[in-house]
Formats: structure tokens, C-alpha cells, sequence
């Protein structure tokens, strides 16, 4: 198994419509066929604040692939192709976070 989990900040003057299409655009990752599971969040409310927290971020996903193969079908896949055309416009950072 592969956890993929990536980390999304976007640009603070984006509109509220251009943050829907954003997230819109993520959620459409879940379609993807080598996705086994598929997580979208925001900063988890209630939780302690504690200097290894961090709370900063807008989105992330976290998706588990069966292997390696099926990660990086997911990342050739037109619907992740289309997600960074598009997205790239709208974040000022991205951080991935790959485990097995």
C-alpha cells in the first residue's frame, strides 16, 4: 500500500466561487480508477495547539493506492492532469507526503 498525502495552500485574494472550483476539482480525484481510498479535508477544528501542529494549510487530500503502479497511473490519469492545469493557478504552496 501507498499513502499519498498532499498538502494545498491557496492564494489568500482567491473568491469564494474560485475556492468551491477548487475544491470541486479535488473531489473529481476520487473518480480516478487506481484511487482505493480518498480523504479531503481543512485543518481539523478543536485540536490543541502545539508547536508540530500545523494549522496553516487550506486542503489536503490523502489518497491509499494498492502499490506504486497505481500512484503513478493516478498521476498521469487525465483527471489529475487537469487538477494541476488547473489548480496551479490557485495555490501559492503544495506539499507531498508519500509513505508504504
Amino acid at each position: 500500500m501507498l499513502v499519498h498525502t498532499v498538502v494545498f495552500w491557496l492564494k489568500p485574494e482567491l473568491t469564494e466561487a474560485q475556492r468551491a472550483e477548487f475544491v470541486s476539482a479535488l473531489e473529481a480525484l476520487r473518480e480516478v480508477p487506481s484511487v482505493g481510498k480518498f480523504y479531503l479535508g481543512t485543518p481539523a477544528e478543536g485540536v490543541a495547539a502545539r508547536p508540530v501542529v500545523d494549522k496553516t494549510f487550506d486542503y489536503s487530500i490523502t489518497c491509499l493506492f494498492d502499490d506504486i503502479k497505481a500512484h503513478d497511473a493516478y498521476q498521469v490519469h487525465p483527471l489529475h492532469v487537469a487538477f494541476v492545469e488547473q489548480g496551479k493557478p490557485k495555490w501559492t504552496r503544495v506539499q507531498i507526503y508519500d509513505a508504504d
